[in-house]
């Protein structure tokens, strides 16, 4: 039941057209660079009309131990956490009708965020953040291909739930945490000045405050006193927290 509702869903975005042959090299380099992500990641090309996967990186073999042509719509949200699935169906339902009102030349300037978990091969769990952006689309505005990227995050999240934000690029105001009742919240990252967001940088590479003070010839003081910042400014509670926002958010 769940799989017919996903697909209808994807098929309504794609307004029922049937797309053309598409070359995926150029768009796939464009918008990589556009979906910031750190740690294990593999990505993948969707068909939103047909619901089929039409191209999956080898990588997914690292991160879920399956093979890519075991990589379906079916068997994805046959291994989805039983918690997660119902919030994963109420976003893509958001993301249809955000989709869908926009006009036609802005379909292409805004990325999909969230996350969720899926079991791997091995049986145990791990946390996604799922960014999708579309690479094709037709005079319409229909949806007719999406990128998407899955990267593990299960080390820097370990509290269960997700939010949904749209994310504008070129210039395209960003929507955060858009949940059922369509809450909006300003952008937090955008109040991060320049040294924090490089200081951010560095610690999503896994520096530490002392490592970070030499790169940049502060002192370890100045470094912390940043960080305390950060973490007051953006309501988080935690530095794993900051860096998960960070990623969903495209703050750097």
């Amino acid at each position: 039941m769940e799989v017919f509702e996903a697909k209808k869903l994807w098929r309504e975005i794609a307004k029922y057209t049937t797309p053309t042959d598409f070359s995926f090299e150029l768009e796939i380099h464009h918008k990589l660079l556009n979906i910031f992500h750190i740690g294990d990641f593999y990505y993948y090309i969707f068909n939103c009309s047909t619901a089929k996967m039409e191209l999956v990186s080898d990588s997914v073999r690292k991160v879920l131990g399956y093979y890519t042509g075991d990589f379906t719509v079916e068997n994805i949200m046959a291994v989805m956490h039983p918690e997660d699935l119902p919030y994963f169906l109420t976003f893509e339902r958001k993301v249809t009708e955000f989709f869908t009102a926009l006009p036609a030349e802005k379909v292409m300037k805004y990325k999909v965020s969230y996350d969720f978990r899926l079991k791997r091969a091995n049986g145990h769990y791990v946390r996604l953040l799922h960014q999708v952006a579309p690479i094709q689309t037709d005079q319409n505005g229909a949806v007719l291909r999406v990128l998407a990227v899955h990267t593990d995050i299960t080390k820097m999240k370990k509290e269960n739930g997700s939010t949904l934000s749209f994310i504008g690029l070129d210039g395209e105001p960003s929507y955060y945490d858009v949940e059922i009742g369509r809450v909006v919240q300003e952008n937090k990252g955008a109040l991060l000045t320049r040294r924090e967001k490089e200081i951010l940088k560095h610690l999503l590479d896994g520096k530490t405050s002392k490592q970070i003070a030499d790169l940049l010839f502060i002192t370890k003081l100045t470094v912390d006193r940043h960080r305390k910042n950060m973490l007051k400014k953006t309501n988080s509670s935690s530095t794993s927290q900051l860096m998960i926002k960070s990623i969903q958010e495209s703050w750097c």
